[in-house]
């Protein structure tokens, strides 16, 4: 290739895949804040840490809930969260993680929040409502070239990758919520 031709349009897609946007590292902000919270929020359930009150308590007030066995949904949701957030936080399987934290935020909208309207300050649906957005934007979005799905087809994101997010996300806690 002679050093004064102008770069191919291969050439030009492989360095421009190799840069990273402020949008990128926009999104890696934004997913790790929202993933490692969400990874935190559910190790409180999982392991009783970051003050959390552990899974035997956390299934207690599962039961009381209405949830039977209050224990294996206290497991479901910490899983959920945990492994949803750390998904989320790290780009890896963007879309299911996405999935995993919608269908809890769907739960806790329809059995804990929703009845108290929608800001927090009353114990409403806000903060749900914010959790699964932000989720079901970063898998329509994609996760940004600073994540480990950027190897993969649904790395690019997608309104398909969206729908399965949102899709998977409503047919779980449509599941768990008809037990």
């Amino acid at each position: 290739m002679n050093p004064a031709s102008p770069p191919t349009e291969r050439t030009e897609r492989h360095t421009a895949t190799l840069r990273s946007s402020p949008s990128d590292w926009g999104l890696l902000l934004l997913r790790l804040t929202f993933g490692l919270l969400m990874a935190g929020h559910g190790a409180q359930k999982l392991f009783g840490i970051f003050g959390g009150k552990g899974l035997t308590a956390t299934g207690m007030g599962f039961a009381a809930l209405g949830y039977r066995p209050g224990k294996l949904f206290a497991v479901i949701c910490g899983l959920s969260e945990f492994l949803g957030g750390l998904g989320l936080a790290v780009g890896l399987l963007t879309p299911l993680a996405a999935a995993a934290l919608i269908g809890v935020m769907i739960n806790a909208m329809a059995t804990v929040t929703g009845a108290n309207g929608l800001w927090e300050t009353d114990g409403g649906v806000e903060y749900s409502v914010g959790i699964a957005v932000v989720a079901l934007s970063i898998a329509t979005i994609g996760p940004g070239r600073l994540a480990l799905d950027r190897f993969f087809r649904w790395g690019a994101g997608g309104w398909v990758e969206g729908a399965l997010a949102l899709g998977l996300g409503g047919i779980a806690a449509a599941i768990v919520l008809s037990l």
